[in-house]
């Protein structure tokens, strides 16, 4: 069950609205010395700065995370009307974060990120939810391959897809965006609307130097 960060905020009717939804949950070995949703970049943590992308297109905010991190997570998203979707059992990859997390909205759709992507425009998660809708998503190519992330997913289909991915055992990400059938924005397009460089996911140090001096 979700646990509010900002207790008494109203909660939208179901099946309404939009959700922000940010993926905090896994463990990175390459940053052993820190949680990498807390690693800082211009004076923010990267999990921050997701929340920061997704709060303006959103009626609600929900982030997955394992119960080890709600407390340290809730301190940084202070000022943002966060709920926290807690995964039950850590530690089983993304898409059971993003089925926890789509089990605790109300929206009809949901946009959908990783905290390692800290550079997505909120206008561009904007477009994304208008060519999403009558679909039950959209995302981006984007260097010759369809992006999982970021993406804008019909909460109930996308709930149904995370289900039929785990249960074939494919490659869950690549599964999930099959079942889902988003529309797909060309590349040409994504590139006509963002900076390239907002695609970029930080995974090592090295990652976090160079979105610093960028």
């Amino acid at each position: 069950m979700s646990e509010d960060a900002a207790a008494g905020r109203r909660q939208p009717d179901a099946d309404t609205g939009r959700a922000g939804i940010v993926l905090a949950g896994g463990r990175s070995d390459r940053f052993p010395t820190v949680d990498k949703a807390l690693a800082p970049l211009d004076g923010h943590p990267l999990l921050w700065h997701a929340v920061d992308s997704v709060a303006p297109t959103a009626d609600e905010l929900i982030v997955n995370c394992r119960r080890d991190q709600r407390e340290a997570f809730a301190e940084v998203l202070s000022e943002f009307p966060v709920r926290f979707a807690i995964d039950r059992i850590p530690d089983r990859g993304p898409l059971v974060g993003l089925r926890t997390a789509l089990a605790e909205s109300t929206a009809t759709y949901a946009a959908v990120l990783p905290c390692d992507m800290p550079s997505i425009p909120a206008g561009f998660l904007d477009f994304l939810f208008t060519r999403a809708r009558n679909r039950m998503g959209a995302v981006a190519r984007f260097e010759e391959r369809v992006q999982p992330f970021p993406a804008v997913v019909h909460v109930r289909a996308a709930a149904a897809a995370c289900r039929e991915a785990e249960a074939n055992r494919e490659d869950q990400l690549d599964a999930f965006i099959s079942a889902v059938d988003p529309h797909t924005v060309p590349e040409r397009v994504v590139r006509a609307h963002v900076d390239p460089v907002a695609f970029r996911n930080i995974n090592t140090h090295d990652d976090l130097a160079q979105a610093r001096d960028s």
